[in-house]
């Protein structure tokens, strides 16, 4: 039974590690909104309307709000497609992060 015990305590504390180390991970790989609002006001203004209190931009790029409001809007679809912009948009090469960043702040944007 001592031996049953020990394993069970060691089974315990190598799950709970486990588990942590997880939630960790999966935390840092979360999407920052407030980085995908900065990298927006930095390349995405020109073209879009990026938040509600922008008034006009420069071309007939969709506001981020019409965006996010689509029926079949994806986060991580839209993520992807920002890795691989198409040809009106530019290339800005954005890493994986930055990409699922913005899309977090499009989110943002969904009409309430």
């Amino acid at each position: 039974m001592i031996g049953r015990s020990r394993w069970s305590a060691t089974a315990v504390a190598g799950f709970v590690l486990v588990a942590s180390g997880i939630a960790a991970k999966q935390t840092a790989a979360a999407a920052d909104a407030t980085n995908g609002k900065a990298l927006a006001q930095r390349w995405c203004v020109s073209c879009h309307v990026i938040s509600p209190d922008q008034k006009s931009a420069t071309t007939d790029a969709p506001p981020f709000s019409a965006i996010a409001a689509k029926p079949d809007f994806d986060a991580s679809k839209l993520a992807f497609f920002l890795l691989d912009p198409h040809p009106k948009m530019p290339n800005f090469g954005l890493s994986r992060e930055a990409a699922a960043d913005l899309a977090a702040y499009i989110v943002s944007q969904r009409p309430r």
